[in-house]
């Protein structure tokens, strides 16, 4: 046996998401390095630890009790590196983060300097809708969520960050006059929606609604970077958080559309359990973005003004 630490974490996380694509997405590594990491590691092993029916990834039994294996073997290793620093005096912990999809181009800018101030926390941050990011901090499975849709089924602190903006977006294939029939144009355009479940669509389809419009041809996508996908090549138009559109506003392959009613101002939230206990490590990360947030929002997203 020669398996290394790295082989362990890719095997526990295609495990814990059942996909090596989502787990390449995850670990942000390219699928065939991941695939070529876990055919590695499953090739120490005489009996199978996954198996492949269709397109579908399965752990077999004996796979699953090498995950659970694996997973005491990566806690142990974080155990010695937070007793390490702990003896230099170093603040140490996990930090758990769940981030709604285009909460992506935001929360690492309010992560990154803390983290590089704090070498002792190990950051997990999972990336999903907005459903599942409510489900994961009412079961107080994480410290935080990024959302900028407060729940209302429990309770809640939050610290704003930023404001988000969304806009119609689409290629800069097709010109628009510069007034616009808002029922027009709806009618007419192609239009993509995030799946059910996404904040982006929640407010999109609350748009439509307080408005009347009547839709066209709709079609739905499972991501914010496939719908930006899909407007690049030209198959519709959406409603779509500036955040994630700023190289291509830049580069002129998006373009905003003007419509009366938009953009939809919403704020970015980082919010918490009412009355949680924080650990160390989110108690000082807290601390931190109520004394820097200011500064990281004029330093890092000022292009956001502009629009």
């Amino acid at each position: 046996m020669n398996y290394t630490l790295n082989q362990l974490q890719i095997f526990l996380k295609i495990v814990q998401l059942q996909s090596v694509t989502k787990a390449a997405e995850e670990l942000h590594l390219t699928q065939p390095a991941v695939s070529i990491q876990l055919k590695n590691f499953q090739d120490q092993f005489e009996i199978p630890l996954t198996e492949i029916v269709g397109r579908k990834i399965y752990i077999t039994d004996f796979g699953k009790e090498i995950a659970e294996a694996a997973e005491n073997i990566i806690n142990q290793v974080h155990a010695i590196n937070h007793k390490l620093f702990s003896y230099k005096g170093q603040l140490t912990g996990r930090l758990k983060i769940s981030v709604v999809s285009t909460g992506k181009y935001v929360m690492p800018y309010f992560l990154a300097d803390f983290l590089k101030q704090n070498s002792g926390i190990d950051l997990l941050m999972d990336v999903t809708n907005k459903n599942k990011v409510i489900e994961s901090l009412e079961n107080n499975e994480v410290d935080f969520a990024l959302v900028s849709i407060l729940p209302t089924s429990f309770s809640v602190e939050k610290l704003d960050l930023l404001q988000n903006k969304l806009y119609l977006v689409g290629s800069t294939k097709t010109k628009f006059k510069k007034e616009i029939k808002t029922k027009e144009i709806f009618k007419e355009l192609p239009l993509i929606f995030r799946e059910k479940g996404s904040g982006t669509r929640q407010k999109m389809e609350s748009f439509i609604q307080s408005h009347r419009l009547e839709i066209g041809k709709k079609m739905e996508l499972t991501s914010n970077e496939a719908v930006k996908q899909a407007l690049l090549a030209g198959l519709g138009y959406s409603i779509m958080p500036l955040i994630g559109i700023r190289n291509e506003l830049h580069n002129h392959e998006l373009q905003i559309i003007p419509v009366k009613g938009l953009p939809i101002t919403t704020t970015w939230r980082l919010i918490w359990l009412k009355g949680k206990k924080h650990a160390p490590a989110s108690l000082a990360f807290l601390n931190y973005l109520k004394k820097e947030k200011a500064k990281i929002v004029q330093d890092k997203f000022i292009w956001y003004e502009q629009y």
